[in-house]
C-alpha cells in the first residue's frame, strides 16, 4: 500500500525483504512515533480486490497430514485462551490456566513426538478481577497473563478511569493489556485526539505490551481500519488487534490482511515492529490455518510465533484437539474427549 490512492493488490505480494525479516526477527518494542498523517490520510482500499485476494489464501497453498499437524500445533502456541464472561470465577480461570499449561492430551504430546517440547498457549487472557487468581495459576510456567481494559468492550467510560483500570491490571500482575479505542474517532476522522487517548494509555500500560483493539465491525470501511492500525502504532501499540470478540462482525480475513498489511507498511515507513491478533468467530482448526497462512504469505516466518501473532480465542483450542487427534487415530472425537478450553 502506497501512493495517494493506494489500494490491496489482488495478486500476492512478497512477504517481505531479507531487510524486514531482519528486523523483525531481532526486533524491540514498538516505542511509537511521532503522529505522522502523511503515512495514511490519502489511502483507499479497494474492497473488492481484498475480498479477490483472500479468496486465494486456502486454494493456492494447502497443508495436510503431518505438516497440518504441525501447523496446528503452532496455532496453539499463539492461542490467547480467553475467559470473559460475567460470570467467571477464580476456579473458572484456573482451570483455563491450567489448559494453557497443558493444551494437548498427554497421549496426543507423544504420538506427535512432542515429549521434550514445552507445549503451551500465547497467554490467557481475564478481565481484570481475574489477574490475580491467573498469575497465580501461571506462576513459573511462563505463560503471560493479558487483560482486557479501558472499559472493554465499548470503551466508552471516562478516560481517568480507563487508565485507572490499565494501571489496576498491570499492579495485579498483568503482562500485557488489551485496550480498546474510542471508534468515535475514527468515525468522525479526528486522528489527533485517537493518537492522543492510544498514546497515554501506552504510558499508563508502563512495562505491559500493549494490544489496541480497533473493533474493525463497527469502524464502517476497509480504509478506516487501515488509518485506525497506522495511528495505533504510531501511538506505541505492540499489538493491533481486529476486535473484542462481541461486536456483530468480528474477525474476517479481508480486515486482517488490510491491518497486516498496514503492519508491513508501518515497518518499512519507520523500522518498528508490531504484531497482529484476529479475535472473535475463529473457532475452528481450518480457520486457524488460514490466518497462519495469510501471516507467511503477508508477512513471512517471523509472524508466525507468538510474540508478534496471536489468536483471540475460547473455542478454538477444542478443533484444533480434535483435528489432531483425528490425524493421530484416524478416528474423530467427541469435543467431551478434550479437557475444558
Amino acid at each position: 500500500m502506497s501512493g495517494k490512492q493506494a489500494t490491496v493488490e489482488t495478486g500476492a505480494k512478497p512477504a517481505t525483504g531479507s531487510q524486514l525479516i531482519s528486523l523483525a526477527a531481532t526486533h524491540k518494542r514498538n516505542e511509537g512515533t511521532p503522529f505522522r498523517p502523511d503515512l495514511f490520510e490519502a489511502m483507499s482500499v479497494n474492497l473488492s480486490a481484498t475480498e479477490r485476494r483472500v479468496s486465494t489464501l486456502t486454494t493456492r497453498r494447502t497443508v495436510k497430514k503431518a505438516w497440518q499437524a504441525a501447523w496446528l500445533v503452532r496455532a496453539i502456541e499463539c492461542i490467547d485462551l480467553t475467559t470473559l464472561a460475567g460470570d467467571d470465577t477464580p476456579g473458572r480461570v484456573e482451570r483455563l490456566c491450567a489448559k494453557a499449561r497443558n493444551p494437548l492430551r498427554a497421549d496426543l504430546v507423544r504420538a506427535l513426538g512432542l515429549e521434550g517440547r514445552r507445549l503451551r498457549t500465547g497467554a490467557v487472557c481475564v478481565y481484570p478481577e481475574m489477574v490475580a487468581p491467573a498469575v497465580k495459576a501461571l506462576e513459573g510456567s511462563g505463560i503471560p497473563v493479558a487483560s482486557v481494559a479501558t472499559g472493554f468492550p465499548a470503551g466508552l467510560t471516562p478516560m481517568r478511569e480507563r487508565l485507572a483500570e490499565i494501571r489496576y491490571a498491570v499492579e495485579q500482575g498483568a503482562d500485557e493489556i488489551d485496550i480498546v479505542i474510542s471508534r468515535r474517532h475514527v468515525l468522525t476522522g479526528n486522528w489527533t485526539a485517537l493518537y492522543e487517548e492510544v498514546r497515554e494509555m501506552r504510558e499508563a500500560c508502563g512495562e505491559a505490551h500493549m494490544k489496541a483493539i480497533l473493533a474493525t465491525g463497527e469502524l464502517k470501511t476497509l480504509s478506516n481500519v487501515y488509518k485506525a492500525s497506522m495511528v495505533a502504532m504510531m501511538a506505541g501499540a505492540d499489538f493491533v488487534k481486529t476486535s473484542t470478540g462481541m461486536e456483530a462482525v468480528n474477525a474476517t480475513l479481508p480486515v486482517s490482511l488490510v491491518m497486516v498489511r498496514s503492519v508491513r507498511d508501518f515497518l518499512e515507513a519507520t523500522g518498528n515492529v508490531c504484531g497482529f491478533k484476529p479475535a472473535g468467530g475463529i473457532r475452528t482448526a481450518k480457520d486457524a490455518i488460514a490466518w497462519l497462512i495469510l501471516m507467511k504469505e503477508e508477512l513471512g516466518n517471523p509472524w508466525l510465533k507468538p510474540d508478534l501473532f496471536r489468536f483471540g480465542a475460547s473455542s478454538l483450542l477444542g478443533d484444533i484437539e480434535r483435528q489432531i487427534e483425528h490425524h493421530v487415530t484416524g478416528r474423530y472425537s467427541s469435543a467431551d474427549r478434550h479437557g475444558i478450553a
